[in-house]
């Protein structure tokens, strides 16, 4: 008997430490024996918690669930800095740590708090002249990029046992927490790296929607996994909705173009924000966005075509 491709939609992965981001994609994709699978915002191999995988049609939303905030629980060492700002590098100085009180850990840990400006690690995955910037640092030619925007919306410390500090995050796309551990330790002037991260939530996901690793590849029962997909337009949780009729429907699925005032809006959009069309049974149609300058939505994905042509 053959089986049937998984349908469009998006799993919640609860992703083990010692396996990448990619490998866990592929596990997921011959599991579900879907045509496609990525993700919407990698995590390091040491990491562990939700990666949100898109299945099929669903990768075409990637983009719009990578800039939501994320939420991390972390452990950070004080007193020993690395080269990679985690536990996997060598070590690069050592700081005394005795002398840090509680309380002027929390005050140097509050002042990261709000938007600060962050510079990527050398070892990371961002690009330069095309190769990622971990593969110069291996070779002794660091590259270092310049710093940028980040905003930590909320930080606050769970506990203390010197010379670990435990907190939790939560901050915006590109924020990077092992570099957010070494600046800590810069800031208390005795050095830091972080030791364990785990992600609890992101683009509106939380672990306890995340199914894990053993459940994946031990279940024989494909039909089980299939049915933990979250449907296209429920996974873009955050975005303002508009139901259209069949007519409509079949508009979009042909890209035609939409008058800002052929849809009945219950809350006016804001510019440049996005949109997204479902039909009576809640099926994603596509994602709109607009901004001031035009009299028609602007097309930033279809999916119309699978569920028009269904009726």
């Amino acid at each position: 008997m053959v089986r049937l491709s998984a349908p469009s939609g998006i799993l919640v992965v609860d992703k083990p430490a010692g396996i990448s981001s990619a490998k866990i994609v592929a596990i997921v994709k011959n599991r579900l024996q879907a045509k496609k699978v990525g993700h919407a915002g990698t995590l390091d191999p040491s990491a562990t918690g939700v990666l949100v995988c898109c299945v099929n049609k669903a990768t075409k939303l990637a983009r719009f669930m990578m800039e939501g905030t994320k939420t991390y629980r972390v452990t950070m060492c004080l007193g020993v800095a690395t080269d990679t700002q985690d536990a996997t590098g060598n070590v690069t100085d050592v700081g005394d740590v005795a002398h840090i009180s509680n309380s002027q850990i929390q005050a140097a840990v509050q002042r990261f708090s709000g938007r600060i400006w962050q510079t990527p690690p050398v070892y990371s995955a961002l690009k330069h002249k095309g190769r990622p910037l971990y593969r110069y640092a291996r070779q002794g030619q660091p590259v270092q990029k310049p710093a940028r925007p980040i905003d930590i919306e909320a930080i606050k410390i769970l506990a203390i046992e010197p010379p670990t500090v435990h907190f939790e995050v939560v901050c915006t796309a590109g924020t990077y927490i092992r570099t957010l551990c070494a600046d800590i330790g810069q800031e208390l002037k005795c050095g830091g790296h972080m030791v364990l991260l785990r992600r609890i939530a992101s683009s509106g996901f939380g672990i306890q929607e995340a199914v894990r690793m053993t459940e994946i590849e031990t279940d024989s029962d494909h039909d089980r996994l299939k049915d933990r997909l979250i449907d296209m337009a429920s996974a873009l949780k955050n975005m303002p909705a508009v139901t259209v009729n069949q007519q409509k429907a079949q508009r979009i699925a042909h890209g035609n173009l939409l008058a800002i005032e052929e849809l009945d809006l219950q809350v006016p959009l804001t510019r440049n924000a996005f949109l997204k069309v479902v039909d009576k049974h809640n099926n994603l149609l596509a994602v709109l966005s607009t901004d001031d300058e035009r009299s028609y939505y602007r097309y930033e994905c279809v999916l119309a075509s699978e569920t028009v042509a269904a009726g």
